[in-house]
């Protein structure tokens, strides 16, 4: 049998099956609603000039699907956050800068929970830690009309718990929980802090600083004031916290709408 013989059989033999894998395309192209594939490319020429079988290429090409519709939920959803937003920002009110004589530095990233401020002071390093979430702004009285006025005296007025922190290089450390009112500052604990201690050693952490000796605590009272921890600090740093929180929500919100929206 001559070599074209075998040539031309083996080519009629290739059409049919060509045929039907193409037909099985179109028909795959039917159901999914457009050109996903395309194979087998130029099926009837099999052949070549120079009498060579030519294996038949095939070429795959994806073509994206039309961008899905975002839910109506979502777009409603989409509304009630530019609602916000627009609400937040329109009743914002921009604090004023840090007064002049400032006795510390503020240290505030956009988009963290905890301000700081820290300072030296004769050789030693003053910290002051505070959350945004821990403020008390006093309006949460009407809750409260069935409480004893000698109970929420203090419950219905501004403050902001705070952390303040005073080491010594290679010593202890001095951790007061303080909360700071209008015109007063209120020691909550103290303790001392080793930094050589381990994380499994339970250290002795004093009694509570109430049941100190009155003496003793107005002391200590003098001795934060001393080191900045006093009224005229507090109050801005209350007011502070309250247009951080104001500016963190509204990042917060323009966040979730990129989110929704993309």
């Amino acid at each position: 049998m001559s070599l074209n013989t075998i040539l031309r059989r083996s080519a009629s033999s290739v059409t049919p099956i060509a045929a039907r894998f193409l037909g099985s395309q179109r028909n795959f192209h039917h159901h999914c609603g457009g050109a996903l594939f395309t194979a087998v490319n130029h099926a009837r020429n099999t052949i070549s000039d120079n009498n060579f079988l030519v294996p038949a290429v095939s070429r795959f090409s994806y073509s994206a699907s039309p961008a899905l519709k975002r839910p109506s939920s979502d777009e409603s959803l989409l509304r009630v956050i530019e609602s916000e937003i627009k609400c937040s920002e329109e009743s914002f009110e921009e604090g004023e800068g840090v007064p002049d004589g400032f006795p510390f530095e503020l240290n505030d990233n956009p988009g963290q929970q905890t301000v700081s401020l820290s300072r030296e002071y004769q050789g030693e390093a003053i910290l002051v830690e505070v959350e945004p979430s821990s403020l008390v702004t006093g309006q949460e009285d009407d809750e409260d009309d069935d409480k004893d006025d000698n109970d929420t005296e203090n419950d219905n007025q501004s403050s902001i718990p705070m952390v303040v922190k005073v080491s010594k290089t290679g010593g202890p450390c001095l951790e007061f929980g303080v909360t700071a009112y209008a015109d007063e500052i209120v020691i909550d604990s103290l303790s001392v802090k080793d930094p050589d201690m381990t994380d499994d050693q339970l250290p002795y952490e004093g009694p509570r600083f109430d049941e100190l000796d009155e003496n003793l605590q107005k002391a200590f009272h003098k001795y934060l004031e001393i080191r900045g921890i006093k009224p005229s600090v507090t109050n801005f740093l209350h007011e502070y916290m309250v247009n951080k929180e104001h500016r963190e929500y509204t990042n917060w919100l323009k966040n979730l709408k990129k989110f929704v929206e993309a």
